[in-house]
């Protein structure tokens, strides 16, 4: 059985425009009421007609960092999940490191470069 894609991202240098801009654009209610200023955007509400879709995020990177788009696989094991990424010729970006209380996330680039994260709560 494979990992299902639980979570995506879209994050840029201007997150308050990113949220107003998909907001307006798909009718995503988005909740940055967090102190990561993190903008949430639930499953529930964000569902087709047969119930399919997945919650995500608007946010901002750190300094200097022009962004990405991305979407999070759950792993039983974030590390173990980079490693093997890792072997099969991709890059780690980050982690894993626990951003909320249970919440383990990573950040790899594919060979070609495209950013992907893995997630597991613990």
């Amino acid at each position: 059985m494979g990992q299902p894609v639980v979570h995506f991202e879209v994050i840029g240098t201007d997150p308050d425009k990113l949220r107003s801009y998909y907001s307006e654009l798909f009718g995503w209610e988005i909740d940055a009421n967090n102190p990561m200023k993190y903008g949430v955007v639930q499953r529930e509400g964000n569902v087709n007609e047969d119930g399919i879709g997945i919650g995500g995020g608007v946010g901002t990177g750190p300094e200097g960092y022009a962004g990405h788009v991305t979407f999070y696989v759950q792993v039983p094991d974030v590390e173990a999940a980079l490693a093997k990424a890792e072997s099969l010729g991709g890059t780690r970006m980050m982690g894993p490191d626990e951003v909320m209380e249970g919440l383990v996330i990573g950040l790899f680039q594919d060979p070609e470069g495209h950013t992907v994260g893995v997630v597991n709560r613990a």
